[in-house]
């Protein structure tokens, strides 16, 4: 069986919920695209757990987790997401996560830009999270 889980409300629906929710029944949880722009807490036996990157689906041991083609990935806040979830006995390794060799990369370069087209905008910005995700998607999509 095949369940997608979409936002169509620009983000808080309780979609990490949702997968947290579902993901025992199902072997393989998928993040298809997004970056550590927004997040989701799930709160379970083990504690509280915030999540940006990897998909909730990781919290369940017999799951297997990917990051899809459409993501964008700070490596640096992956390894830190992962480093948190590992502190309270979560386990993480190839068995359990898959990434995808289409996911684009952040470089710090994509969160410099993102902060200084947001000053830049001044009265005017757009209230980026300063994450590098537009530049990254702009590269991604230009194909650079």
């Amino acid at each position: 069986m095949l369940t997608s889980i979409c936002g169509i409300n620009w983000g808080d629906e309780g979609k990490g919920k949702m997968v947290d929710f579902l993901s025992e029944g199902y072997d393989i949880v998928c993040r298809y695209q997004g970056g550590n722009n927004a997040g989701h807490t799930v709160i379970n036996e083990r504690g509280k757990f915030i999540l940006n990157l990897l998909p909730s689906g990781i919290l369940r041991e017999d799951v297997v987790n990917v990051l899809g083609p459409g993501m964008v990935i700070d490596i640096k806040h992956l390894t830190e997401e992962m480093g948190r979830l590992r502190e309270k006995g979560v386990k993480i390794g190839p068995e359990n996560l898959k990434i995808s060799d289409r996911a684009v990369i952040t470089m710090p370069y994509h969160v410099l830009m993102d902060c200084i087209e947001e000053e830049r905008l001044a009265d005017k910005k757009f209230g980026s999270t300063r994450r590098g995700i537009a530049p990254v998607y702009a590269d991604k999509y230009m194909k650079k």
